[in-house]
C-alpha cells in the first residue's frame, strides 16, 4: 500500500491498534471491544472514513456523530489526523476553517482531555465547521493529473513522440506564451538583461483585479522615482489588470 492509501485507511502513524490507554475497555452493551472498535460497537476505520465522507459531503449531523464517537471511544488521534487530512484533501483553498480546526485540537489535546466533554465537543464544531466549508477535490485531482501528465510527457519522449497530454507551460522557455517568468530574478532572464524596466513593467503585474488604491499609488511613485526612466505607458501597464482571457499577453515597449 502506498503513502497516502496508508495514511487514509490507518492514520498518521500507521499503527492500527492505537486507542487512549484511558478510554473504557467496553462498549455502550457492556461488552469488551476489539482493538478497532467504537464505544457504539462499530469499525472505527468506517467511523473514520464516514467523518470524511460526511464532510465532504456537507452532512453536518452524520459529520458531528462521527467526530463525537471517535472522540468518545478513545480515538480522538484518529478524529483529527482525518480532520488534518479533510482541510487539504476535501477543502477548497483558501477556506479559514483549517485554522479552526487546527485551534480546535489544540483546545482538545492540550488544554483539555480529548475524549472528555470539552474535548468531544471541539470534535463537534471541528466537524461541524469543515462540514459547512466549501468542499472541492482539486488539490487531489491537480495532483494526480500532474502526476499521470508527468508519466506520459516521460513515456512520450522515450517513444520519440508527443506526449498525449503535457503540463500546463508546455516546453517553457523564453519567448513562449509564459516568457514574463523569465525575468531578473531567473538566469535566462539576466542573460537577456532584463532588469527593473522589464520586472516592474511586466512580472509585478496581477489580476484579474489589478493594483487599486494605495498599492496603485505606492507602485506609480516608486515606478517615478527608480534610476529607471518609465514611460507613462510603461507605468499605466504596470498597474492594469491582467486580462481575464489573456492572462500572460504582454506587450512589447521600446526603451
Amino acid at each position: 500500500m502506498d503513502d497516502e492509501g496508508r495514511q487514509a485507511t490507518f492514520g498518521a502513524d500507521g499503527d492500527l491498534s492505537e486507542r487512549d490507554p484511558d478510554a473504557d475497555d467496553t462498549n455502550d452493551f457492556g461488552e469488551p471491544k476489539d482493538a478497532g472498535e467504537t464505544d457504539g460497537g462499530y469499525s472505527r476505520y468506517a467511523v473514520s472514513s464516514l467523518l470524511q465522507k460526511a464532510v465532504r459531503r456537507s452532512d453536518e449531523e452524520v459529520a458531528a456523530w462521527a467526530a463525537w464517537e471517535l472522540a468518545r471511544s478513545g480515538f480522538a488521534w484518529n478524529l483529527w489526523d482525518r480532520l488534518t487530512l479533510y482541510v487539504v484533501e476535501d477543502l477548497r483553498a483558501g477556506e479559514d476553517v483549517a485554522l479552526l480546526v487546527e485551534r480546535y485540537e489544540e483546545l482538545a489535546t492540550e488544554r483539555w482531555e480529548p475524549g472528555e466533554w470539552r474535548g468531544r465537543l471541539c470534535a463537534i464544531h471541528a466537524a461541524l465547521a469543515c462540514a459547512r466549508a466549501t468542499s472541492t477535490r482539486e488539490g487531489p485531482n491537480a495532483d494526480e493529473y500532474f502526476r499521470n501528465a508527468a508519466e506520459e510527457r516521460a513515456a512520450a519522449r522515450e517513444r520519440g513522440e508527443e506526449p498525449e497530454d503535457d503540463f500546463p507551460v508546455g516546453e517553457f522557455e523564453p519567448g513562449g506564451e509564459y516568457d514574463v517568468a523569465f525575468d531578473e530574478h531567473t538566469g535566462e532572464g539576466s542573460r537577456l538583461g532584463r532588469g527593473a524596466r522589464f520586472f516592474k513593467t511586466h512580472g509585478a503585474r496581477v489580476g484579474p483585479e489589478g493594483e487599486t488604491g494605495l498599492s496603485a499609488e505606492w507602485q506609480r511613485r516608486n515606478m517615478e522615482l527608480y534610476d529607471v526612466e518609465f514611460s507613462g505607458a510603461e507605468i499605466e501597464h504596470a498597474l492594469a489588470s491582467v486580462e481575464a482571457d489573456g492572462k500572460w499577453a504582454e506587450p512589447e515597449f521600446e526603451e
